[in-house]
């Protein structure tokens, strides 16, 4: 059924006057350009042959050599081994889908985000992904950081569940080598696993100040200039799993998103896992009122379908609704929205009955 007016319709945005389905600006939300849109069985072939965008050239990074590890006190900055990493080329990343950097706003790098969000992540501040085992706050995370660096905002990664080697060998799988940014300092990976494991089973984290965990990984972020930064997870870099141990943490917490937000320069996201069935969004509870923006990522049933859904929770100082999408995670490409929840239901009833 045609609509009178882009203003009647989930797909458009209109403080950005910008339509989802065609991935465009409307000039005139009063006269629907998809009115003049070809048939819906035509738009499906046409989608059906979409070509995968041209992955970005060697040639377009500069060229230098790979860096030593950096020694920390803590852990290992990674650096790939060129021998075991396939060409640079096979990092596929969909640009031109999403806005260009401003001074306001960190585009994220998801296709059809930033559009909802008004332009991405306010610069600055700290957002938090929460969702279920499984659900992509990961590959949210790292497409970020990608989308940074390609635009030249470097990024570094804070592996705390997971070892660097590991997870950097688990992207190359899905489509993402990330030697290149690597080696040319747009990306750092600190893998800080194995000395919270150490001070954990010596009973240390106790006499451990809080200042000289966030004084290490700003310095780590000054080594590369970087302007975004990932800690994934949040919750075991500050808690050591004793009931006594969650009012730490919260201070903790509140003390290194404050440190880290008083520098101006990181756009931050902290990802928390969500027990299944749980109704919580953080560990400690007080993560979500410390985060500009909420992102919640889960999995759920729709008339027999089970399907990916992102939830904006909370977007501080964006004209969002609470509003809830469909996403797929797409191999060397990452997590792409696919449309607004409330339409797939009305799509998926429709063809049910």
């Amino acid at each position: 059924m045609s609509r009178r007016s882009c203003l009647e319709c989930p797909l458009f945005i209109p403080s950005r006057s910008y339509c989802l389905k065609l991935k465009s600006r409307v000039e005139d939300p009063l006269s629907p350009p998809c009115k003049t849109l070809p048939s819906h069985e035509q738009r499906v072939q046409e989608s059906a042959v979409e070509q995968l965008p041209q992955p970005v050239q060697q040639s377009l990074l500069p060229q230098q050599e790979s860096s030593l590890p950096v020694n920390y006190p803590y852990g290992e900055a990674a650096v790939p081994d060129p021998s075991s990493s396939p060409p640079y080329p096979a990092l596929r990343y969909q640009q031109g889908l999403v806005l260009q950097s401003t001074e306001l706003f960190a585009p994220t790098g998801v296709p059809g985000l930033d559009e909802i969000l008004g332009g991405g992540f306010l610069r600055g501040k700290t957002y938090l992904v929460a969702g279920e085992a499984g659900c992509g706050k990961t590959i949210f995370s790292i497409q970020f950081l990608i989308h940074g660096a390609l635009i030249g905002e470097p990024g570094l990664y804070i592996a705390i569940d997971e070892p660097t080697n590991q997870l950097l060998r688990g992207l190359r799988l899905f489509g993402w080598d990330l030697g290149d940014l690597i080696s040319s300092r747009r990306l750092m990976f600190l893998d800080m696993r194995t000395h919270f494991s150490k001070i954990y089973l010596r009973d240390e984290r106790k006499h451990i100040e809080p200042r000289y965990i966030i004084e290490q990984i700003l310095a780590a972020a000054r080594k590369i200039n970087a302007k975004r930064l990932v800690i994934d997870p949040i919750a075991p870099l500050v808690y050591g799993g004793k009931e006594e141990d969650v009012l730490y943490a919260r201070e903790f917490l509140r003390e290194m998103v404050f440190a880290i937000e008083k520098t101006g320069e990181l756009t931050t996201i902290l990802t928390s896992e969500i027990p299944t069935g749980s109704s919580k969004l953080s560990r400690f509870g007080v993560e979500e009122f410390l985060a500009s923006g909420i992102i919640v990522l889960g999995i759920e049933e729709i008339y027999g379908n089970v399907e990916r859904v992102m939830y904006i929770r909370k977007a501080r100082w964006a004209p969002v609704k609470p509003s809830k999408y469909i996403f797929d995670i797409v191999s060397g490409r990452g997590i792409v929205i696919r449309e607004p929840l409330s339409e797939y239901i009305k799509r998926v009833s429709r063809s049910a009955r």
